[in-house]
């Protein structure tokens, strides 16, 4: 058989996925409907695109609607359905009903990804209740709102945690602690969906950048700590946004049809 080189794009950066044809893995979402919460920028973009690139529909929202809608163009060029809707993620009515109307606009669901985040950082109230309010509680919202159709398609359920939520978080205690506690829902979760086939994982990132995200600022407004942490990683980089979404790919294909209430760590040996 003759060699052939495949690649897939996402974000413009070019992966090689396998030098022989029959090496690659397939995944095809094709007939396939994902609802990204977070969706309009970074990991939660990423995943959108790449979902959109193997073939999938895809409901996307964030707050900012002129960047929702840019993200929302960009799902749509891969030929497929590309839903996008305008919600707070801290505010419980906003999230459920978001999600029941990207329900609607798909015609159903077969993955929730849960990846907004308020990095939350001041060990104050303040930091405390943005921390619970998006980073916990819009998981909690989104997917009991998404669970009447998750169980009809036998779905699955991706939230998106952090590497801080293994270690010690001074900087950041509000957004470590409930990056922990969303580990353990998903493992909560994964138990309580198991008798209905809906599988839930949580993928932990380390210190992805991407541009006007949190490392990509601090590497001109604290490059003290950005050099220091980009020193802390083994691969001698930060991540690729991609390299998360290839994750979350794979373990919302068949290809972890047995893989359920597991954290992954996608940092490059960051914190090892």
């Amino acid at each position: 058989m003759a060699k052939s080189k495949a690649a897939c794009k996402l974000d413009g950066r070019f992966y090689r996925v396998a030098a022989n044809q029959e090496d690659v893995m397939k995944i095809d979402f094709s007939g396939k409907k994902a609802i990204v919460c977070g969706g309009s920028r970074g990991i939660g973009k990423a995943i959108a695109v790449g979902f959109a690139a193997c073939g999938g529909d895809v409901s996307i929202c964030a707050r900012d609607p002129k960047v929702l809608e840019e993200a929302r163009a960009e799902i749509a060029r891969h030929g497929h359905k590309a839903h996008a809707g305008s919600a707070d993620l801290a505010k419980g009515d906003a999230v459920r009903g978001y999600v029941r109307d990207a329900v609607a606009a798909l015609g159903g669901v077969d993955l929730l990804v849960n990846n907004a985040s308020a990095f939350g950082g001041s060990d104050d109230d303040k930091g405390w209740s943005s921390s619970l309010a998006i980073d916990m509680m819009a998981i909690v919202h989104a997917t009991q709102e998404a669970l009447p159709a998750l169980k009809q398609s036998q779905g699955n359920v991706i939230n998106i945690s952090s590497i801080a939520a293994l270690h010690p978080a001074a900087r950041q205690p509000p957004y470590g602690a409930i990056k922990a506690a969303v580990i353990h829902y998903t493992i909560t979760q994964a138990a309580m969906y198991a008798k209905d086939r809906v599988r839930v994982n949580c993928i932990a990132p380390g210190s992805i950048e991407f541009p006007d995200g949190v490392w990509d600022r601090r590497k001109t407004e604290n490059p003290t700590l950005y050099n220091a942490t980009l020193a802390s990683i083994p691969f001698g980089r930060m991540g690729y946004a991609e390299e998360v979404a290839n994750v979350a790919l794979f373990l919302a294909s068949p290809f972890a049809s047995w893989v359920t209430g597991q954290a992954i760590a996608v940092a490059g040996g960051q914190g090892l």
